[in-house]
């Protein structure tokens, strides 16, 4: 198919490009921007006007519950809601059930996220056999399968040497290890530690929780060389530690959530259950720092951290609520909020959910390294959005089949910005708005 996308903004974070440009596609592939052939004969003609054509995003913490949790979120409703937000290329934790510790499993994931033709996923593979902790997994040949990387997700290696061995394996190889940073012991409450947990009576998660756990990783980055990616830090002493740890030239990146980038402690109101989230809505000192950690590149990425949850799960009291929010539909919209509180360009905004995310991920992207989270001639991502859109976030219109979200309307009364209109994958239109 040959597309032709016209009269649209082209913001390309990657280059630099911002300007006024049409955008010919053919075969999957970006042809031109700029001036199109006079001999280019679209098929589809897609009027741009008014709208920003961007890179595809690339989301780093999404997770689509199969296999094992498919009543929660199935692969086709959760990558239709990545499509429906504009994300073209995700990665997915390997908590799944079972968890992503052999190469079959992660075969067949890819498998049929490629027949749905939605959205690239990349899969995590398990640090350890699943994910308890103990003996190492197969790094070698879950790569083979397309592994990205190796992670626990939210389950702790409690044995250090363990966690050193796999920093060692990892580095000899040239592999990624992504780590939330939280002490198994510590971080066993359900709100951030402070006046609203002690006032509502629920236990806590202390700030040493996660500094603890990064003091620890990184002196084994230290030990190891390894390359270490920290997902969804939380507090601003976690910022400040990564911060003296990238200018003392270790190999880490990191990321947060929107949720974390957003929201407080205080949201959490009188137990409200769509605030039941991991890692826990911390103060606004630390919320503030988070947000100067993303502007100022101490935190390379900004994640949806979409984990749906089902009704039955997440209408229980605060405490028993399964932790989790709907976010792959929002990352966009979260994103522009937030660019433009802080005072930034909309290059600026969209390098978090672009170029720097690919970045991140390195050449553990093989061939779509040079192309994904970037507008350039080759492989067509692209995600078309009116920035002057206006919405309102409704659990009912929400694609995913998790419905729960903290940016609900009827309970923030908050409206975003920035509404896609039209997803490209492979050339190919993945979403288009009604």
């Amino acid at each position: 198919m040959k597309i032709l996308i016209q009269n649209g903004r082209v913001v390309d974070p990657a280059t630099g490009r911002d300007e006024a440009a049409d955008v010919a596609i053919a075969a999957g592939r970006i042809l031109s921007i700029g001036r199109v052939s006079p001999d280019f004969k679209p098929s589809q003609t897609i009027d741009a006007s008014g709208c920003v054509v961007a890179p595809g995003l690339v989301d780093l913490s999404a997770r689509l519950r199969e296999p094992g949790h498919e009543h929660e979120g199935m692969l086709e409703s959760e990558l239709n809601a990545a499509a429906a937000g504009g994300v073209t290329s995700l990665v997915c934790p390997p908590d799944t059930d079972p968890a992503l510790d052999e190469p079959g499993l992660v075969d067949m994931l890819k498998f049929r996220a490629r027949k749905l033709s939605l959205c690239r996923l990349f899969p995590l593979g398990a640090l350890t056999k699943g994910l308890a902790g103990e003996a190492l997994t197969e790094m070698a040949e879950l790569t083979e399968s397309g592994c990205v990387g190796f992670s626990q997700a939210e389950a702790p290696v409690r044995d250090t040497v363990v966690l050193m061995r796999a920093l060692q394996y990892a580095a000899t190889h040239g592999y990624t290890v992504w780590l939330r940073p939280q002490d198994a012991w510590l971080g066993k409450g359900v709100a951030a530690s402070g006046s609203v947990a002690t006032r509502l009576g629920l236990s806590g998660v202390p700030v040493a929780a996660e500094t603890i756990a990064l003091h620890t990783i990184l002196e084994l980055v230290r030990i190891t060389g390894a390359r270490v990616h920290l997902c969804r830090l939380s507090s601003a002493a976690g910022v400040a530690l990564v911060r003296r740890a990238k200018a003392e030239g270790l190999p880490i990146t990191a990321d947060v959530s929107i949720n974390s980038l957003h929201l407080t402690d205080v949201d959490i109101g009188f137990f409200q259950s769509a605030m039941r989230l991991t890692p826990p809505l911390r103060q606004a000192a630390d919320r503030d720092a988070l947000r100067a950690g993303l502007a100022d590149g101490t935190l390379d990425a900004l994640v949806s951290d979409h984990t749906p949850v089902d009704e039955d799960a997440k209408t229980l009291p605060f405490g028993e609520a399964e932790p989790g929010a709907t976010g792959l539909e929002l990352l966009l919209s979260m994103t522009l909020k937030w660019g433009q509180e802080a005072g930034l360009s909309t290059a600026q905004s969209l390098a978090r959910i672009t170029c720097e995310p690919v970045r991140v991920l390195g050449d553990a992207l093989g061939s779509l390294a040079s192309s994904a989270g970037r507008l350039t001639e080759g492989v067509a991502d692209v995600c078309v959005f009116d920035p002057a859109a206006i919405w309102q976030v409704t659990p009912a219109a929400l694609r995913s089949q998790g419905k729960h979200t903290p940016f609900d309307f009827s309970v923030t009364g908050t409206a975003l910005p920035g509404k896609v209109r039209t997803t490209l994958v492979a050339g190919s239109v993945a979403y288009q708005a009604a």
